[in-house]
């Protein structure tokens, strides 16, 4: 469950899929939308789960934070809607409260939004065919009138550019990413490495010969991505803890 994908999945209730020319994902941009690039390299762990909008365990705050929840997001989509990842967008919409816009060929635009809670994407799934049920919510005009939408700014969240090492297909490579970023956030909360770290050590790890061959490779059974998550887990710590010396 997820507001994006709740979203995307209700905005296109009665839609022929055919017609969608681009589904936009919103991200607030998490707690680092406006800091100086340059003070990067000082960001701590009690900074990184300060989410401005939503409140979330450590590891999906520190994820927000490097914007690598929409890479997972992003993928998501792609599978749940069958939905190639050219008409897939990533944007920058700080307050939240739209969670996703879906434009269609016929020039038409459908904008999901509510407040940042996921008490309303969880009463929808599951009273979306009970007309009795009811969940009372305002319009929040400030929110409307303040929408502020923008290109999401590589330099700031590199981890985006992970959009461009997505295989088109299901692969192998997908649970690299995931096991990957798992153990870098992992040694982040615990102060063993840099938050910028997280994001170095994935690119150079994921860009090796070993792993990038996984692109072609796709999952047979679950015990082949059990397997591999548990491989990349160990090779990384190994790396990291021998690079960083922790």
């Amino acid at each position: 469950m997820d507001s994006e994908h709740f979203s995307i999945w209700y905005g296109l209730k009665r839609e022929n899929t055919k017609n969608i020319e681009k589904i936009y994902l919103t991200a607030s941009g998490g707690p680092f939308y406006k800091m100086p690039i340059n003070k990067f390299k000082n960001i701590k762990v009690e900074n990184a789960l300060k989410h401005p909008n939503w409140k979330m365990g450590k590891k999906i705050s520190v994820d927000s934070a490097t914007m690598i929840n929409k890479i997972y997001e992003l993928i998501e989509a792609k599978n749940i809607f069958d939905i190639s990842y050219d008409k897939l967008r990533i944007v920058i919409h700080p307050r939240s409260y739209v969670h996703c816009m879906i434009k269609f060929s016929n020039g038409l635009i459908k904008i999901i939004a509510h407040p940042t809670t996921m008490k309303i994407p969880i009463f929808n799934t599951i009273y979306s065919h009970d007309l009795k049920k009811n969940f009372k919510t305002k319009v929040d005009f400030k929110s409307l009138n303040n929408l502020k939408f923008s290109e999401v700014c590589h330099k700031r969240y590199p981890m985006v550019k992970l959009i461009n090492y997505l295989p088109k297909k299901n692969t192998m490579f997908e649970t690299i990413i995931v096991s990957a970023n798992d153990i870098l956030v992992e040694l982040f909360l615990k102060k063993k490495i840099s938050f910028i770290d997280i994001q170095k050590e994935l690119f150079k790890f994921i860009k090796s010969k070993e792993f990038i061959k996984y692109k072609k490779i796709p999952p047979k059974n679950v015990h082949d991505i059990i397997k591999l998550n548990q491989y990349v887990r160990l090779k990384l710590l190994k790396k990291v803890y021998k690079s960083h010396d922790v």
